[in-house]
């Protein structure tokens, strides 16, 4: 199940995990990406905590975890080579997992028709 973030975020669950990255539409607002920052694996989050940043030729942007939980693992790949980001948003430019503790968010995020509507 993919879910969308108004921040422009997209979480992927399977069971208890959620793969979060950025949309498409916040990749090309970005540009071409030049740094990546990332949680570490352990850290407990909440809901709308400030917990990656993503740096452009164009600006700063803050990630937020779109859903509470432990952070499970990395996508280390990126911060190496940040431009799997530009070509791979949606799929292997992915950030982080996370471990789910309040399932019940995933309630408030968009589907697809209307995170559409929202860009």
């Amino acid at each position: 199940m993919r879910k969308y973030t108004q921040e422009h975020e997209w979480i992927d669950v399977e069971g208890n995990i959620a793969t979060i990255g950025i949309t498409n539409h916040a990749q090309d607002s970005l540009g071409d990406i030049v740094f990546i920052e990332l949680p570490s694996v352990g850290k407990e989050v909440k809901q709308g905590d400030n917990i990656a940043v993503i740096e452009s030729v164009k600006a700063a942007s803050d990630i937020y975890a779109p859903i509470e939980g432990k952070v499970v693992e990395v996508n280390e790949a990126i911060v190496d080579d940040n431009s799997i980001v530009n070509s791979d948003a949606e799929g292997n430019g992915w950030f982080f997992k996370i471990e789910i503790s309040a399932p019940s968010q995933l309630d408030a995020l968009l589907d697809k028709e209307d995170y559409d509507k929202l860009i």
